[in-house]
């Protein structure tokens, strides 16, 4: 999926993402409303070419246009600055959890 990349505001350290954990800006953490909690996956940032691998562990982004919400060290990883904050991306999935507890792989694993 491509969309937009937003970075996670610093207020939102150490509150508690959907999955339980709390929010770490050093972490590879990602917000996504579309991918199911626990999936891996592949964000390309579409003007530079840089990616990085994260884990889906919160619900968001709440801006329209917004596919996916990212710590500050993937968004680091990206080349997007907490300043410019917002990046075009595609998001590949690279593990997907499944109800019955198995793991599907995305298109996002064959690179």
């Amino acid at each position: 999926m491509r969309g937009k990349a937003s970075v996670y505001h610093p207020r939102f350290t150490g509150r508690r993402m959907a999955d339980q954990s709390r929010y770490n800006p050093h972490s590879n953490a990602a917000a996504s409303k579309i991918l199911p909690l626990g999936t891996e996956a592949r964000v390309t940032n579409l003007d530079n070419g840089k990616s990085t691998k994260v884990e889906v562990k919160d619900r968001g982004p709440h801006v329209p246009g917004r596919v996916v919400d990212l710590s500050s060290a993937s968004a680091a990883d990206l080349g997007i600055t907490r300043k410019e904050g917002v990046a075009p991306v595609e998001v590949a999935p690279i593990t997907v959890p499944q109800p019955d507890g198995s793991v599907k792989l995305g298109a996002g694993a064959a690179q």
